[in-house]
Protein backbone atom coordinates (compact mmCIF):
# COMPACT_ATOMS: atom_id res chain seq x y z
CA UNK A 1 0.00 0.00 0.00
CA UNK A 2 2.82 2.43 0.78
CA UNK A 3 4.31 1.89 -2.65
CA UNK A 4 1.12 3.15 -4.27
CA UNK A 5 0.34 6.39 -2.42
CA UNK A 6 3.71 7.67 -1.24
CA UNK A 7 5.05 8.63 -4.69
CA UNK A 8 1.87 10.57 -5.40
CA UNK A 9 2.07 12.38 -2.06
CA UNK A 10 5.74 13.18 -2.65
CA UNK A 11 5.15 14.48 -6.17
CA UNK A 12 2.14 16.60 -5.31
CA UNK A 13 3.66 17.96 -2.09
CA UNK A 14 6.79 19.00 -3.96
CA UNK A 15 4.71 20.77 -6.62
CA UNK A 16 2.63 22.60 -4.03
CA UNK A 17 5.78 23.48 -2.13
CA UNK A 18 7.03 25.24 -5.26
CA UNK A 19 3.67 26.98 -5.61
CA UNK A 20 3.96 28.27 -2.03
CA UNK A 21 7.38 29.72 -2.80
CA UNK A 22 5.90 31.45 -5.86
CA UNK A 23 3.07 32.86 -3.75
CA UNK A 24 5.53 34.10 -1.14
CA UNK A 25 7.72 35.71 -3.80
CA UNK A 26 4.81 37.33 -5.62
CA UNK A 27 3.57 38.84 -2.35
CA UNK A 28 6.94 40.47 -1.84
CA UNK A 29 7.16 41.66 -5.47
CA UNK A 30 3.64 43.10 -5.52
CA UNK A 31 4.31 45.13 -2.36
CA UNK A 32 1.65 43.30 -0.35
CA UNK A 33 4.17 42.98 2.48
CA UNK A 34 1.89 44.81 4.90
CA UNK A 35 -0.36 41.75 5.00
CA UNK A 36 1.72 39.58 7.30
CA UNK A 37 -0.99 36.94 7.82
CA UNK A 38 -0.50 35.86 4.20
CA UNK A 39 3.23 35.48 4.76
CA UNK A 40 2.68 33.49 7.92
CA UNK A 41 0.08 31.10 6.49
CA UNK A 42 2.22 30.54 3.40
CA UNK A 43 5.19 29.75 5.65
CA UNK A 44 3.06 27.25 7.58
CA UNK A 45 2.01 25.62 4.30
CA UNK A 46 5.65 25.43 3.22
CA UNK A 47 6.59 23.63 6.45
CA UNK A 48 3.66 21.22 6.15
CA UNK A 49 4.39 20.35 2.52
CA UNK A 50 8.10 19.95 3.22
CA UNK A 51 7.50 17.57 6.13
CA UNK A 52 4.96 15.69 4.01
CA UNK A 53 7.62 15.29 1.31
CA UNK A 54 10.11 13.99 3.86
CA UNK A 55 7.73 11.46 5.41
CA UNK A 56 6.46 10.18 2.07
CA UNK A 57 10.04 9.76 0.88
CA UNK A 58 10.91 7.86 4.05
CA UNK A 59 7.82 5.67 3.59
CA UNK A 60 9.05 4.68 0.15
CA UNK A 61 12.53 3.86 1.47
CA UNK A 62 11.61 1.78 4.55
CA UNK A 63 11.37 -2.00 4.31
CA UNK A 64 9.00 -2.68 7.20
CA UNK A 65 5.35 -2.58 6.14
CA UNK A 66 4.07 -1.27 9.49
CA UNK A 67 6.56 1.60 9.43
CA UNK A 68 5.58 2.36 5.84
CA UNK A 69 1.94 2.60 6.76
CA UNK A 70 2.59 4.91 9.71
CA UNK A 71 4.89 7.19 7.74
CA UNK A 72 2.47 7.26 4.82
CA UNK A 73 -0.48 8.13 7.06
CA UNK A 74 1.54 10.88 8.69
CA UNK A 75 2.54 12.23 5.27
CA UNK A 76 -1.11 12.05 4.21
CA UNK A 77 -2.31 14.03 7.24
CA UNK A 78 0.41 16.65 6.79
CA UNK A 79 -0.43 16.93 3.10
CA UNK A 80 -4.13 17.47 3.84
CA UNK A 81 -3.24 20.04 6.50
CA UNK A 82 -1.05 21.85 3.99
CA UNK A 83 -3.91 21.88 1.49
CA UNK A 84 -6.24 23.40 4.06
CA UNK A 85 -3.70 26.08 5.00
CA UNK A 86 -3.05 26.81 1.32
CA UNK A 87 -6.81 27.13 0.75
CA UNK A 88 -7.10 29.59 3.63
CA UNK A 89 -4.14 31.56 2.25
CA UNK A 90 -5.82 31.70 -1.15
CA UNK A 91 -9.02 33.00 0.40
CA UNK A 92 -7.12 35.67 2.34
CA UNK A 93 -5.31 36.77 -0.83
CA UNK A 94 -8.56 36.83 -2.80
CA UNK A 95 -10.40 38.91 -0.24
CA UNK A 96 -7.40 41.22 0.09
CA UNK A 97 -7.32 41.84 -3.68
CA UNK A 98 -11.10 42.38 -3.88
CA UNK A 99 -10.97 44.82 -0.96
Amino acid sequence: MADKRSPHILNTSANLLGLCFIVLTSIKVSKMGDVSIIDETTAVAIVLFMTSCIFSFLAMRKDAESTNNRLEKLADVLFLSGLIVLFLTTMIITFNIIK
